[in-house]
């Protein structure tokens, strides 16, 4: 018998949980796109697209997917041939690494491997050995590890070396979620997406720019006309923005987003998801007391992303245990991305619990709390206590 009819939970990396009020703004006839409400609408989005990112800068709306804005932020960044220094900690600062190098970056890869946090001496002797890197590439939390990156630290080195670079950080998974400041921390380029903490269906990508930035962008030779940040920061028409027709739904969708994050507050969405994801942490803890072989991929606190969980059960038991978490009681996790090779047993040992946008306390405890069911179900040895002290988490953080 199966208890997963009624509503699922996907607690999933993204795309999130959709917010009603998010469906139901874009759950409308096709507007006028020539002038009107939508036009008024677009203007009071980017002045809140700034302030979720901290950043009295530029920004560009594309419509597309992260990789999308991958594509954009380098296409804008570097001429062919020009050098990148990407600092790698998953399977996302790869995917970063390896679309620039496809459209002809030199991309110089600095791999901290899939459980530690970019370090500062290497970014220091990788700035010292590659003086004429055009720019940094970061990811501030990556999907896959769950790896959280001090974005400030890394824009502090290079101002200790003297390195002209300018600074991109990759906020896909964070933006919303995590505690980001563009310009106080020094990033020269974010980029984000729809899906995931701002909450909107898959469809569109985020550039935020200085105008150091743009300045340099000008006479890069990769530049093509739809990629091009220029005309959709520096609009002369509305239909500038989208390099056509807007993608006027998911604009419905994000206003109604934008205006959720706005009623919250920014410093206390950051706090939620800081609180739910301690809650996830204090339930592994207290699982791996019974099994040495569940744990969280990254070790220290500090260094984890607040949107999403990587952690290990042991293979096959991962694996086991989303199956049945899906089948049985209509609660989806993550699989366990880039952490072994899907023809690997010990792929099989892998998963993520998503906590990112959408989501509050009994959303985590109840994703937990089917969680231990299935191990009990599937007799997977774990620790006792977990879902007391995940309960004493929200408990304190309410």
């Amino acid at each position: 018998m199966s208890l997963a009819y009624g509503r699922p939970y996907l607690a999933i990396p993204g795309p999130s949980t959709m917010p009603d009020r998010v469906l139901q703004a874009m759950h409308r006839g096709a507007p006028n796109i020539y002038q009107g409400q939508l036009h008024e609408m677009v203007a009071g989005i980017l002045p809140d697209l700034r302030a979720v990112a901290g950043t009295a800068g530029n920004v560009a709306i594309y419509i597309g997917n992260g990789h999308a804005v991958w594509e954009a932020a380098n296409l804008n960044l570097f001429s062919r041939g020009d050098k990148a220094i990407v600092l790698v900690t998953g399977r996302f600062g790869l995917g970063w690494a390896t679309a620039a190098a496809a459209v002809g970056v030199n991309v110089v890869s600095v791999d901290f491997g899939l459980r530690s946090p970019v370090t500062m001496d290497r970014v220091e002797e990788a700035l010292r050995a590659h003086p004429d890197a055009k720019a940094v590439l970061v990811t501030h939390v990556d999907t896959a590890t769950s790896v959280r990156n001090d974005v400030a630290a890394v824009r502090a080195v290079m101002d200790t070396v003297g390195h002209d670079a300018l600074l991109a950080v990759d906020c896909i998974a964070s933006m919303g979620c995590d505690e980001f400041r563009m310009d106080e921390w020094g990033a020269d380029v974010a980029i984000a997406a729809s899906q995931k903490g701002l909450m909107v269906p898959p469809g569109l990508g985020f550039i935020w720019f200085s105008e150091k930035a743009h300045e340099r962008s000008l006479g890069n030779d990769l530049r093509t006309p739809h990629w091009d940040w220029t005309p959709r920061a520096k609009v002369g028409y509305f239909h500038d923005h989208f390099n056509g027709t807007a993608p006027t739904h998911h604009l419905y969708g994000l206003r109604e987003s934008l205006n959720m994050i706005a009623e919250e507050g920014l410093e206390a969405v950051w706090k939620r998801h800081d609180t739910l994801a301690r809650t996830v942490w204090a339930a592994f803890d207290a699982w791996s007391a019974g099994n040495p072989q569940i744990g969280l991929n990254i070790e220290d606190e500090a260094h984890r992303g607040r949107a999403v969980t990587a952690a290990r059960l042991g293979a096959p038991h991962a694996t086991r245990l989303r199956e049945w978490t899906e089948g049985k009681a209509g609660v989806t996790l993550g699989i366990g991305l880039g952490m072994a090779d899907p023809t690997d047993p010990a792929y099989h040992g892998f998963l993520r619990v998503a906590h990112m946008g959408h989501v509050n306390a009994h959303m985590t405890l109840g994703a937990l709390a089917v969680m231990e069911a299935g191990m009990i179900a599937l007799d997977i040895p774990h620790g006792p206590g977990a879902l007391a002290a995940a309960a004493a988490v929200v408990a304190q953080g309410a």
